[in-house]
């Protein structure tokens, strides 16, 4: 049992589960000022993966009382994992994975930014079907008929793809050798439009109320408000297009893997978890709005993704239900660094070597994702021993990055 470690902020309190892992001096700076905010509910959660972000520190659950911080949420709304155990194993699989690896790259658009990385020569005819049987088509509509700005984002020509930075699809194998096929994306351009928008009326609304922040990213909307009703409405349909954008991906992997490996079935569940969203829950006598950024729902017996870096072990995760997390897990490993420091430290042969035993790109382009740039894993999973348990443990053998 790890448990977490108080820090007094003269307001509201943080719980920290960091027992073992490194917490930077910032990013307990911008916890600080998150927690004296004045509508935060009893404490701010920082999660064993926590890390500097913008605003609010990824890594951390916040829960509020009438008033939700836009920049909390972030830009890539409803950003989360999706993981499916298959009934393959180890040795049916070819002695090369770099042909399935290709595949997966040519099945599904990855990387890049703006029209980068979507559907640049056309919509397939089974994206564009599930956009308009999700409703997201109609619910759109009636969000840019009142927020114009927000029209004309990539939304349906992004459905199914990956996206660059720390988005990856992933084969694996678990303890037992059987394969899994897992994926982290979120809400792409269409929910980055929604997030920059909505994180800039905030700061505009707070400044016609006079208020003062440590930090302009803490701007909020407060329940009552127009620009509240909308950007919840807008958030939640970002959330529900990357659950559709995992699952159509997910759809497209396994198609592949149909086409190159030996037959196969997919287990009946599968794991579906954001962690960058907002949504209503009950915590500690109240009815409030919890963020996640960076952090997973981990209620107990709820499934979760703790993902390590591209050449470290993964985990699936059963929830404990804890309550002074606001029942909640990290989302992976976490940053040891920033990208650009990365890139400066570590050279592509020592990426080669980190990730010799996965299938995955060995190129500078990723030097920002290679592995030595993540925290140990296996403490950040000890951090939260009273958070969750490990239902399985997977490693990598094939890993596509944008």
């Amino acid at each position: 049992m790890a448990g977490f470690e108080k820090f007094e902020t003269g307001s509201a309190p943080i719980f920290a589960w960091v027992k073992g892992v490194k917490m930077e001096d910032e990013a307990r700076r911008q916890l600080e000022n998150v927690a004296r905010l004045p509508f935060i509910h009893d404490h701010v959660a920082a999660m064993p993966d926590v890390h500097l972000g913008k605003g609010a520190t990824i890594g951390s659950v916040i829960a509020t009382r009438g008033a939700i911080i836009p920049a909390a949420v972030g830009v890539d709304i409803g950003c989360g994992m999706m993981a499916m155990r298959t009934s393959l194993t180890a040795e049916r699989l070819p002695d090369s994975l770099a042909p399935l690896r290709r595949a997966i790259e040519a099945a599904v658009p990855h990387g890049g930014v703006g029209l980068k990385g979507g559907w640049k020569k056309g919509v397939p005819t089974g994206i564009a079907s599930r956009f308009r049987k999700a409703g997201l088509d109609v619910r759109l509509d009636r969000i840019t008929a009142k927020r114009p700005a927000i029209a004309e984002a990539h939304s349906v020509t992004h459905l199914g793809s990956l996206g660059g930075g720390n988005h990856f699809i992933e084969v694996c194998l678990d303890e037992a050798d059987r394969v899994w096929v897992m994926l982290h994306s979120g809400s792409r351009g269409v929910g980055n439009r929604i997030g920059m928008f909505f994180i800039a009326e905030a700061r505009e609304a707070l400044e016609k109320r006079g208020v003062r922040l440590p930090d302009k990213d803490l701007a909020w909307f407060e329940e009552g408000e127009a620009l509240f009703a909308d950007y919840v409405e807008a958030v939640s349909w970002a959330q529900d297009f990357a659950r559709q954008n995992r699952e159509a991906m997910m759809e497209r992997v396994l198609k592949v893997m149909r086409t190159l490996l030996p037959s196969f079935k997919t287990e009946k569940v599968a794991v579906n978890c954001h962690h960058n969203y907002v949504e209503r829950e009950f915590h500690l006598g109240e009815n409030v709005w919890v963020t996640r950024k960076g952090a997973v729902r981990a209620r107990e017996g709820d499934f979760g993704i703790i993902p390590g870096s591209m050449g470290a072990k993964s985990f699936i995760v059963r929830g404990k239900g804890n309550v002074d997390s606001f029942q909640s897990c990290s989302h992976g490993a976490g940053r040891l660094m920033s990208r650009t420091e990365a890139k400066r430290k570590f050279t592509v042969d020592e990426h080669r070597t980190a990730t010799a035993h996965v299938e995955c790109r060995k190129d500078g382009g990723v030097l920002d994702e290679t592995p030595m740039a993540y925290k140990d894993i296996h403490a950040v999973m000890a951090a939260q021993a009273d958070l969750v348990d490990i239902v399985h443990t997977l490693r990598q053998i094939v890993c596509v990055k944008g």
